[in-house]
């Protein structure tokens, strides 16, 4: 297990960032982060996670990747229920749509991530092929990028 993946497993350590979103000061993060606020596909309670942007394609879409694979919570509970909400800069609580993307598109956003930032790629990539190289093996797939969860996250019109 490589060092960055270790520290992606320590629960204090990832859950962090979010007191500062929910302080207000989710515009300290940047562009670059988010907070997602999502359902416990069981318990019916909010979630939350802060993840990181691989991709704004429009002002009302982000595309955010499972770094720790499918079987991460918040992956499973926008699977779920995918009706969540979104905080970013000093935006908080926006109602956005996930959509589990394909894997065709998945492998298209992974290059297009490596292309755009290289020294993050080399310090992602081997967090995600621990776990996602034998999954795909075991599926059956040649490319192990194809069954990385990648989500994009679809804001909605405000309400009202």
């Amino acid at each position: 297990m490589t060092l960055v993946s270790r520290l992606l497993h320590v629960r204090g350590l990832v859950r962090a960032p979010i007191a500062l979103y929910r302080a207000g000061l989710g515009a300290l993060m940047g562009e670059e982060l988010l907070l997602l606020e999502h359902r416990g596909r069981r318990s019916g309670e909010l979630r939350a996670v802060v993840l990181e942007v691989a991709e704004r394609p429009d002002d009302d879409r982000f595309v955010v990747v499972s770094g720790l694979g499918p079987r991460s919570q918040w992956v499973r509970n926008v699977a779920a229920e995918p009706r969540v909400l979104v905080s970013f800069g000093r935006r908080r609580g926006a109602r956005a749509h996930a959509r589990r993307l394909d894997p065709d598109e998945t492998v298209a956003l992974l290059q297009r991530y490596a292309a755009a930032h290289p020294s993050r790629w080399r310090t992602f990539e081997p967090v995600v092929a621990e776990w996602a190289v034998p999954l795909a093996a075991a599926q059956g797939e040649v490319d192990w990028r194809r069954v990385v969860p990648v989500i994009e996250l679809r804001l909605l019109p405000p309400a009202g």
